[in-house]
């Protein structure tokens, strides 16, 4: 996570700052909590604290209300966004397989043990001509 997706994932903000920046009522606020579509951290009086990418998608979730989507489908636009997100994850990453690590372990030890095709006592095939 890059230094400005973890600035913006900080939660800073008490609700009644929230309700200024979004113009949503902190019963509204809470009921999107409840839904799942925000997820506040509590500090350490238990009140809600909102960080900026809470505030993005209560900002996103008032722009879908205005366009007529109803909050099953706003639900389901976020899960759907879930799913992508999670598919990304994946196919960036790679799961190494055991020959993998036998073959990135073989050519690390043969790198460190002189072994790596400069020496011009070794064969091709990794063998020493003089024993």
């Amino acid at each position: 996570m890059g230094e400005k997706e973890l600035r913006r994932s900080l939660s800073v903000f008490p609700i009644g700052t929230v309700m200024k920046l979004t113009d949503l009522t902190a019963r509204k606020i809470r009921y999107y909590e409840e839904q799942g579509l925000i997820h506040p951290e509590r500090n350490e009086g238990n009140r809600r604290m909102y960080s900026l990418n809470d505030v993005d998608v209560l900002l996103e979730i008032k722009d879908y209300l205005t366009e007529g989507v109803n909050m099953a489908g706003i639900k389901r636009l976020y899960e759907l966004k879930e799913h992508e997100k999670a598919d990304r994850l994946k196919a960036t990453q790679h799961v190494l397989t055991d020959d993998d690590v036998r073959r990135i372990l073989r050519s690390e030890f043969q790198a460190v043990g002189g072994l790596d095709g400069d020496n011009p006592y070794q064969n091709f095939d990794g063998s020493h001509i003089f024993r």
